[in-house]
């Protein structure tokens, strides 16, 4: 497997752990971030979230589809930068329906305000200091602090590819 192929791969295992993330469009010349659930990760890699279609998030899509979504616990980070759009597919938004969106959307699946965003990742960043790199980690921080040298950056730890 290529180096690109096992970042891919550790891309799509790191997804897997992560349920939210940061949304971040462009606003009036600024950046705008705000925390969303993700809803599905399809099989061609695209991420799907929820919103009302009358929201400033996508009325920013609509003005610059460019995005890039966020995600991290203790010690795995993910960055991921594509394109957004908002869709009204009727069939998607009955089949990832949730109860739990009836607070937003009062009228059911049938709420004309809703609509998802499908964001298709073209880049990928991650840092991975989880399991035996935490601690493979830990040990050249604590080698590094005691020589007065900066660690270099662990291949297996970190990792930048194009999707």
């Amino acid at each position: 497997m290529t180096s690109t192929a096992l970042d891919a791969s550790r891309v799509e295992s790191l997804l897997e752990d992560f349920d939210n993330t940061m949304l971040v469009t462009h606003a009036d010349g600024r950046l705008h971030a705000r925390p969303m659930r993700v809803v599905e990760r399809s099989a061609g890699g695209s991420l799907y979230l929820v919103s009302g279609a009358d929201s400033g998030k996508v009325a920013e899509i609509e003005a610059n589809a460019a995005v890039t979504l966020t995600f991290q616990d203790a010690r795995q980070f993910l960055v991921l930068s594509g394109r957004a759009r908002p869709t009204r597919d009727r069939a998607l938004i009955e089949r990832l329906w949730s109860d739990a969106w009836r607070v937003w959307f009062p009228q059911g699946k049938e709420d004309p305000n809703i609509c998802l965003i499908q964001v298709e990742p073209t880049e990928a960043e991650y840092w991975d200091n989880s399991g035996a790199r935490g601690l493979k980690y830990a040990f050249q921080a604590a080698r590094a602090y005691a020589t007065g040298h900066t660690p270099r950056p662990d291949p297996d730890q970190h990792g930048k590819v194009r999707l």
